[in-house]
């Protein structure tokens, strides 16, 4: 097993709220979008993530403003991580829908943004979440929600 899966495994072995606690105190290595995507996970809590992330130059759209992809992966990531706080060892989840609403552009210089993911309603099979976006002084750039499934292992 490599270093990464065994990271992961290690991770999985938690709760995901101690899972992700061990990621924000340094005691896990973040996951490789974190530095892919210049964002990281900077607080958590039952229900609630938040992460923390300064776009740049590399993930630029044609028209000179950060691609739309960026955000989403932010509100993506926010809502998956909200709803894995409430999960147990062993049970993981993963997106089926995330959709995402774009209020401002987000330029290369605009400086730290924040993703907060709550979790809005948990059943037994699926998780919904919402994320948004805001800047220091609070001015929205994006919002979004998603559907999560949870994958508890097989018997």
């Amino acid at each position: 097993m490599d270093k990464r899966n065994a990271d992961a495994a290690a991770l999985m072995a938690m709760s995901g709220l101690e899972a992700l606690q061990a990621l924000v105190e340094g005691r896990a290595p973040a996951p490789s979008i974190s530095e892919t995507m210049g964002f990281r996970l900077v607080a958590v809590a039952h229900g609630f993530v938040a992460f923390e992330g300064e776009p740049s130059k590399a993930v630029l759209n044609p028209m000179g403003v950060v691609h739309g992809g960026w955000a989403l992966t932010l509100i993506d990531s926010a809502c998956g991580a909200a709803g894995h706080t409430t999960l147990p060892a062993g049970v993981g989840y993963g997106t089926l829908e995330t959709k995402g609403n774009f209020v401002r552009p987000i330029l290369a210089d605009t400086g730290t943004l924040r993703a907060e993911g709550r979790v809005l309603a948990q059943g037994r099979t699926i998780i919904t979440a919402e994320a948004k976006i805001t800047d220091a002084q609070g001015k929205l750039y994006a919002h979004g929600t998603s559907t999560c499934m949870i994958i508890r292992p097989e018997k």
